[in-house]
Parts: C-alpha cells; sequence; structure tokens
C-alpha cells in the first residue's frame, strides 16, 4: 500500500527544494538540440575550416552555458564577424597544442574575462563592463531581431 501524506504519494514529495515523482532516479539527462550554422562560408564555421564539424557543437554549448543565453543565440553570435574572431582564438590555442574542446575553454574563459570598455560601449550599445562574450552574445542576436522586423 502506497503512504499517503497531505494528499501526495511519498514518491511525489517534495524534498530539499525540488520536487520529485521518482525519488531513487538521481540523475536528470536532457537532449538539447544544436542549431546548425546559418553561415558555412564566413564566422566561426568558415574560420574553423576542417574542425568546425566537431567545434561546433561544443563552442556552441560552452559559449550558452558561459553567457547564460540560448542556444539560438550562441549561433548568431558564432555566425557573425565576432565569431570568427572567437575562431581565431580558438585556432590559436590548438597551434598551442590544445585539443578543440580545451582551446575552446580557454577562449571561452578570456572572453569571459574581458570586458566591455567605454569606446566598445558607445559603438556597439553594449553596457559597459559586461563581459565581452555575453555583451556581444547578446548584442548579435538583438542586431539580428532588427533585421528580422
Amino acid at each position: 500500500m502506497m503512504q499517503k501524506a497531505l494528499g501526495f504519494s511519498i514518491e511525489q514529495r517534495v524534498h530539499t527544494g525540488v520536487a520529485t515523482i521518482n525519488p531513487k532516479e538521481t540523475t536528470m539527462t536532457t537532449t538539447k538540440q544544436i542549431p546548425a550554422t546559418q553561415n558555412d562560408a564566413w564566422g566561426f564555421w568558415g574560420t574553423m575550416n576542417n574542425d568546425a564539424q566537431a567545434a561546433w557543437p561544443i563552442a556552441m554549448t560552452a559559449i550558452s552555458d558561459a553567457t547564460c543565453q540560448p542556444l539560438e543565440s550562441a549561433r548568431v553570435f558564432l555566425d557573425s564577424r565576432h565569431g570568427r574572431h572567437f575562431a581565431d582564438d580558438v585556432l590559436n590555442e590548438m597551434l598551442r597544442g590544445h585539443s578543440i574542446k580545451q582551446a575552446i575553454d580557454v577562449a571561452v574563459t578570456r572572453w569571459m574575462g574581458w570586458t566591455i570598455g567605454r569606446r566598445t560601449s558607445k559603438e556597439n550599445g553594449i553596457p559597459k563592463g559586461l563581459p565581452y562574450l555575453t555583451g556581444f552574445v547578446i548584442h548579435c542576436e538583438i542586431v539580428e531581431e532588427e533585421l528580422a522586423a
């Protein structure tokens, strides 16, 4: 017989702030659909050349996670001229002997460490002091939305 407390079965109780349906299941798996590039000649994809296929999902996920922006915003950034510059940074790290994932992680860390300065803020309308990567991911998304309108 299933125990009930306050109208919920034990399996449905809230525990430590997380509602559970099956408390025996301790892991959660999600599948994120990685948007494909819409600019395979330029941007990140075009700059990465033969490594583009392997680097794309790693870069998309790393940028989305670091900036707390959706994957589609990361895609717009990587397809832009800023994505080309990001790819240059990744390729430089690969020339230093890093794997694709390591190179992307180093580039993400570097771009998150830089901040938007006064001139960039004035030229692009990105708030001064914002992490560079976050600022340009959001900026690219806004520009694409304006062009679509």
